[in-house]
């Protein structure tokens, strides 16, 4: 788990191996009764490694359902139906429902992405195995003209036919929950296109709310029938790396600005790009524009190959003239073929669906952990001594976690 390894360190990994103590230990035993049918039958379907057909886990939604009470049965249908059937407010209710952090509603929210899957796996069967839909995640520096170049791009997508989708990772206060950047307000004419659906998604302050929500999103987002989805992050942090663990391809913007540029964005997020754009290339910036262009091309050389069908590759374009957008798509259309002719897109994505999967694990330990009642009694004493230098943060976080793998509690 390399992804969990990095996030955590010593202290989050004790976490998780104490969890799996503790299931283990545990594994004999009848389930809570206080535990949610819902979830017990969800997870019915994966004990002891067995595979399961079609036919069983189509009758475990059928049971699912039957554990619901009528009025959620009825909105989860109305939701799903609106869903598949391309409504945007459809969409829009049923983010907001994965977006939920009550307990019940979140339930609720793992049936119906249930339900989408299993439309997905259909979709995707009748194409031949191949995914209906490419996922493209955007960073940059603030300044870099994402959402200008977002709003080109789509505009251009949606009238070649394709629906687009873009999800924007907004960074949120701390304090109030409110987003920062707005996003959604500076694509003024893709917002009021129909084939386009823009949704702002707030961090909340946490790194983990990002690879949940986001993620979920775009599982929706392509049940609803988006071809194209488009990811948008401000490059503020390692939200970055999260977004490029979610997409097909990841693109990195950059804006011909002044100083040492190849100091400026962090060596890793140039690794993990797929396609390096250098915006705003046009009038008195198109000749820093082609440098920059220069000195990223030598610089991926020296960076190492992160796919054997693909090389990197950095281009220009202008979103206030036009220039170099149509040549950017082909770019990504090109990318996105060879990837799937030799298999890796596909192989990308089963990974990814490991990485999501341990990054719910991750965030639903430690709301474990923190809501566990000799933690919540131990804790508030041993924060005090950590700040008083009693004790090292180190040494605190270990008496923590035995109290909270101590079998008596």
């Amino acid at each position: 788990m390399p992804h969990i390894c990095h996030s955590t360190g010593r202290s989050g990994l004790s976490l998780l191996r104490f969890i799996h103590r503790r299931v283990s230990t545990s594994s004999h035993h009848p389930p809570r009764s206080h535990q949610s049918t819902i979830t017990t039958t969800l997870g019915h379907s994966c004990q002891h490694g067995r595979r399961v057909s079609t036919a069983a886990l189509s009758q475990q939604r059928q049971q699912h359902m039957r554990d619901l009470s009528g009025p959620e049965q009825r909105l989860l249908t109305k939701l799903y139906e609106g869903l598949v059937g391309g409504q945007r407010a459809s969409l829009a209710e049923s983010i907001t429902l994965v977006e939920t952090q009550h307990p019940r509603k979140k339930e609720l929210a793992q049936v119906l992405l249930q339900r989408v899957l299993a439309h997905r796996t259909v979709q995707e069967g009748r194409n031949g195995g191949k995914p209906v839909a490419f996922r493209v995640g955007l960073s940059g520096p603030p300044g870099a003209g994402k959402s200008s170049f977002i709003e080109v791009v789509g505009k251009m997508l949606t009238g070649r036919g394709h629906k687009v989708s873009v999800l924007a990772v907004d960074p949120s206060s701390c304090t109030t929950g409110g987003s920062l950047m707005g996003d959604k307000t500076r694509m003024t004419e893709l917002s009021r296109d129909m084939n386009a659906f823009i949704r702002p998604s707030p961090t909340s302050g946490t790194l983990g709310g990002v690879t949940r929500t986001t993620n979920e999103a775009i599982v929706l987002c392509e049940g609803a029938g988006y071809d194209i989805v488009l990811v948008e992050t401000v490059g503020v942090g390692q939200s970055e790396f999260a977004v490029a663990d979610m997409v097909d391809m990841f693109v990195l913007l950059i804006p011909p600005a002044g100083g040492d540029e190849l100091q400026g964005i962090k060596r890793g997020i140039i690794e993990r790009a797929d396609l390096v754009v250098v915006t705003k290339s046009d009038g008195d910036l198109l000749v820093p524009a082609r440098r920059i262009q220069t000195e990223y091309t030598s610089a991926l050389k020296l960076l190492r190959r992160q796919s054997k069908s693909w090389n990197p590759k950095v281009v220009r374009a202008s979103s206030h003239t036009g220039e170099g957008i149509p040549e950017v798509w082909a770019e990504l259309e090109s990318y996105r073929d060879a990837m799937l002719a030799s298999g890796e897109l596909q192989g990308r994505r089963r990974a990814q669906q490991k990485v999501w999967m341990w990054s719910l694990i991750q965030e639903n330990v430690l709301r474990h952990f923190q809501n566990h009642p000799s933690v919540r009694e131990a804790l508030p004493h041993l924060e005090e001594r950590v700040t008083n230098g009693a004790i090292s943060p180190g040494l605190a976080a270990d008496l923590l976690l035995k109290d909270f793998a101590s079998p008596s509690s």
